[in-house]
């Protein structure tokens, strides 16, 4: 495999490509090695590193590959291990740390001892680069929570030692080759040039309009009338993402201006929900703390004949709207106007019956242009201001109102309010001109996220929750933050795939398979296992050749991530197997029980139902477990 080797003699590394082998390649890099190596398009989060030999043999996982290499590059001259048997040790010992540096609650604890250990340090062993240092930083480079904690304060001398590393030619070309994010923007710019769209995969290159470096600052306006979905934590994140491109600011604003669905509850929760995602914002504020300003707005554009009072019955002037019919009341006079508003704001019976709409063009074929409402009232409680108000804006004449009076430069919202955007600048434009000073604000629209068979209307979400369908809000079939996260999703899987997505104004119907893959991923390396049986019709084995009385060994509750720790496993004369199993067993047949050995079936009972009633067999440790059919999880009967 030397560099002067040809082609059909050398070993080929295959991979999954969500998960290069980085230090092999870039070892072999650096020792001047010639490594083949590609992703296997079947690849799945369960594949393995394998270098595979013409001769058929395999060297599987990145450690012992990457033992493999440092021992071929020192026939080149290349001296990975360092220059003695006891840093050669270290070497190893480093190499098989490294296996422990994936996504988990154990990563942030571990890079804080690594980061001390390098304290005084260049490298992890000796004077110079050696493999261990390839191993650990290989495994820091695909770790996706790295990003995030190589900001702590704990991690800063790992930190150092690691961009260090990452500078030397080999590491950096290994990066440039392997990453898949480099592999998914040469695709994304591969498709641009000729010109296709779509994919799965989107880009944050649109270009905000006027968007200048350090002065760009985005929103994200939850209205408290229900807990995050998946939807918002999009919109919360791009968001953020944006913020941060363009070194400026994120503000949090509740958008709570209908008093008939909000309530403390969802305030609390969503910023409960905020924090749970990471989203850092400069401020959180309230639309209702701009009551004062929004009514003394309206005045000045009812004065200006923006505005006019209609008590139209609601039915009647959406069936006006939509055949494009003006109000009897839209020729109102402004003191007529001003008079109903000052009703309106008392709440009297009078002021009741009417709302205040924009004049603006009843025959726009842009039906979001055809006189839209601008205030209307409600006598109910609102969750800050109580009763103080009997009047409210609606959310077309706040938004531009209160974006623009906060400094909000641009304004991300779905593609469906597209049809809405030029009623959103017509109406701030009639705003800056009654209120001097009021800055404008771009609005960049980006695909709304959707996935198959699942609601994503928040209207049809609390149908659920009020008609107890569901067990709340944060019910595990819900598509809420809370609810998927209840499931077990981890919040790094649900950046991971949020920022997929890009700023695409592409609209497509996502899978769910694909986050609970990027899910997977993070948590199958580290999540402990333990076992379990069905209670209902669980199946009784009894053993020959077993312990009578119970004996408890000591096992990893995760073979590859020692840092998981052990659990106690019982072995007894008689077991429990799941229904299903039973089914699968023949008599006669030789099995595998996990993590003891295996067994020889020499009966099988079955009731009149043909439910197995139980089975009994002969422990046979000396089988082969390569050979058996059957892989069943067991446990002991014991109370």
């Amino acid at each position: 495999m030397a560099a002067a080797a040809s082609s059909q003699q050398q070993p080929v590394l295959t991979y999954w490509d969500r998960n290069p082998p980085f230090a092999a390649v870039a070892l072999a890099q650096h020792a001047n090695l010639a490594l083949q190596h590609a992703a296997d398009p079947k690849a799945t989060n369960k594949t393995t590193a394998t270098l595979k030999f013409p001769s058929g043999e395999e060297l599987v996982g990145v450690p012992i590959i990457v033992k493999f290499l440092t021992r071929l590059g020192a026939q080149n001259g290349s001296n990975l291990y360092g220059p003695t048997p006891l840093s050669a040790c270290q070497v190893d010992q480093w190499i098989e740390t490294s296996l422990q540096l994936v996504s988990g609650q154990q990563f942030e604890a571990l890079c804080g001892r690594l980061s001390d250990y390098l304290s005084l340090r260049s490298f992890f062993v000796g004077y110079d680069v050696t493999a261990a240092d390839m191993a650990i930083w290989g495994q820091l480079q695909a770790c996706p929570l790295w990003k995030k904690v190589r900001q702590s304060p704990s991690a800063a001398h790992l930190a150092r030692w690691f961009d260090h590393i990452s500078n030397l030619p080999a590491c950096a070309a290994a990066v440039e080759d392997l990453s898949p994010s480099k592999k998914r923007e040469a695709a994304a710019a591969a498709d641009t040039a000729a010109g296709k769209g779509g994919g799965d995969v989107g880009s944050f290159d649109v270009g905000l309009p006027n968007a200048q470096m350090g002065k760009v600052v985005t929103r994200f306006p939850p209205e408290p009338s229900g807990y995050l979905h998946i939807g918002h934590a999009k919109a919360a994140l791009l968001n953020q993402h944006f913020a941060n491109i363009y070194q400026g600011k994120l503000l949090v604003r509740f958008d709570d201006t209908n008093p008939t669905k909000e309530k403390d509850e969802f305030v609390e929760n969503i910023i409960k929900d905020m924090q749970t995602l990471g989203l850092q914002y400069e401020t959180i504020t309230y639309t209702s703390d701009y009551f004062p300003q929004m009514l003394d707005l309206g005045e000045r554009l009812i004065k200006a004949g923006v505005l006019y009072a209609d008590d139209t019955p609601v039915d009647q002037m959406r069936e006006e709207r939509m055949h494009g019919i003006e109000s009897k009341r839209r020729n109102r006079s402004v003191e007529e106007t001003l008079a109903m508003f000052k009703e309106m704001q008392a709440g009297s019976e009078e002021g009741l019956k009417n709302c205040l709409r924009f004049k603006l063009d009843m025959q726009a074929g842009n039906k979001a242009l055809r006189d839209p409402v601008a205030f209307r009232c409600n006598l109910q409680h609102h969750w800050r201001t109580a009763h103080k108000y009997k009047v409210y804006p609606t959310y077309d004449f706040a938004c531009p109102f209160v974006d623009s009076l906060e400094g909000v430069t641009h304004a991300l919202r779905t593609s469906e309010y597209k049809d809405r955007e030029a009623q959103y600048y017509w109406i701030l434009e009639q705003q800056q001109k009654v209120w001097p000073g009021l800055p404008h604000v771009h609005i960049w629209d980006y695909s709304r996220l959707n996935f198959v068979y699942t609601v994503l209307s928040k209207r049809k979400l609390t149908w659920f929750v009020q008609t107890n369908r569901v067990d709340g809000w944060d019910d595990p079939r819900m598509p809420t933050v809370q609810g998927i996260f209840r499931r077990g999703l981890q919040v790094e899987a649900l950046r991971e795939f949020i920022l997929s997505q890009g700023a695409s104004k592409n609209v497509t119907y996502q899978e769910w398979d694909k986050i609970w893959t990027i899910n997977k991923k993070l948590i199958d390396p580290v999540c402990p296992r333990h076992t379990a049986v069905v209670d209902a019709g669980k199946v009784l084995l009894t053993l020959e050749g077993a312990p009578s009385s119970p004996e408890s060994s000591s096992i990893a509750k995760h073979k590859k991530n020692a840092a998981s720790g052990s659990k106690t496993l019982l072995k007894l004369d008689r077991v429990w197997l799941d229904q299903a199993d039973g089914q699968e067993v023949k008599e006669g047949e030789e099995v595998t029980l996990m993590d003891w050995g295996n067994a020889i079936i020499k009966s099988v009972s079955k009731g009149p139902d043909g439910q197995v009633t139980g089975l009994s067999g002969q422990l046979h440790l000396a089988g082969d477990f390569k050979k058996t059919r059957l892989k069943l999880t067991w446990l002991a009967d014991v109370p």
